[in-house]
Order: structure tokens, then C-alpha cells, then sequence
């Protein structure tokens, strides 16, 4: 049965917010603000916290920044994953993994399903792993926001959570980083 076991020590994560918006501010930043205190609740660090407008490079160069800041550990992102013309959240951040983690789409359509029925078919949530960095790229909505971190996020990025988490594998996401190339390897 998952849930969290006492007898492992809580691991704080340093994690990043992005709200990815043309009209909000830290003022009336409802999603990013529901991050922020959600991230800060469950015991992680709220390592930073920005807003930037829905354009592919100042999506791209934040995000960047972070992966390379070796004190960010997760990296999530509130906006621009719906399908207008100014979505460009998932095209601005997907070339930058190493690995797409699909699993986390499939998983926030069966949280949303239930609480807006077909209409979570209107979101292209993403995630994966650039640079040791867990990223998430959720909607806009604060109840989306709401929905991936207390059904999904808060449980994998605990160390506690059994039967697996994110946070047990992390001092392996960057071992192809710092391995030599194999001698005589072909490729």
C-alpha cells in the first residue's frame, strides 16, 4: 500500500516556480502563488520564484538558468500548456529534456478527470529530467496547480513515500553526465 514511511528522514527540496504569463504579477499570481505556499507547507525550500510572458526564449532562458543552478532541485512551471496561440510552454521546455517523463501527463489526466471531466483533454502538461532538475510544466488554473501537487507532486518529491519517489533516484540522474565514455566503446 503506497503512503509515507515514518522511519525515513524528510529531505527538503530546493524547488523553482515559474508562472508563464502576458497579464500576471506576483500581486494577482494565483497559480504561482499556490505553488509557492504548497512547496514551503510540505517542509521544501522555495528556492525562487519568476514570471515570465508566454515567448519560447524567455520560457527557455529561465528555465536553463535553473537547470544549471546547482541549487535547484525541481523546477515547476504554471502556464502556456493549453492550445492557443500563446501556449508555448511545452514547445519552449520539452527540447530541453533528457528524458520525457510521459507517465506524469497520463497521471494529471486521471487526477483532472474526475474534477473537470472532459475538459482536462485541454491541457498539454509535461514533464521530465534536464540537467538533475525535475521539471513540471502544469496549467494555468489554481486548482490545476492544486490537483498535480497534492495528488501527484507532494507525494513523489517526499522521501518518505513508498514505494518509490523522485527524491531516492536523484543522485543518479546525473551519472551519465559524470561517467567517462566506456574504453573501445563504439558509440
Amino acid at each position: 500500500m503506497p503512503g509515507i514511511d515514518e522511519t525515513r528522514q524528510f529531505v527538503p527540496l530546493k524547488i523553482a516556480v515559474l508562472t508563464v504569463s502576458d497579464t500576471r504579477t506576483f500581486e494577482d499570481d494565483k497559480s504561482g502563488t499556490t505553488l509557492a505556499e504548497r512547496v514551503q507547507k510540505a517542509g521544501h525550500v522555495l528556492a525562487d520564484r519568476a514570471i515570465v510572458t508566454d515567448e519560447v526564449e524567455k520560457i527557455r532562458a529561465q528555465v536553463k538558468y535553473w537547470i544549471a543552478d546547482s541549487a535547484i532541485d525541481v523546477v515547476i512551471t504554471t502556464g502556456g500548456t493549453g492550445f492557443t496561440g500563446r501556449d508555448v510552454t511545452p514547445e519552449a521546455i520539452e527540447p530541453l529534456f533528457e528524458k520525457k517523463m510521459d507517465g506524469f501527463s497520463s497521471l494529471f489526466l486521471m487526477v483532472s478527470f474526475p474534477k473537470i471531466g472532459p475538459s482536462c483533454i485541454q491541457t498539454r502538461a509535461t514533464a521530465g529530467v534536464a540537467g538533475a532538475t525535475y521539471i513540471f510544466c502544469l496549467p494555468g488554473s489554481p486548482g490545476a496547480c492544486k490537483d498535480a501537487w497534492d495528488d501527484i507532486l507532494v507525494h513523489q518529491l517526499d522521501y518518505r513515500f513508498r514505494p518509490c519517489n523522485f527524491v531516492e533516484i536523484m543522485p543518479r540522474l546525473d551519472e551519465h553526465l559524470r561517467r567517462p565514455k566506456a574504453q573501445g566503446a563504439s558509440v
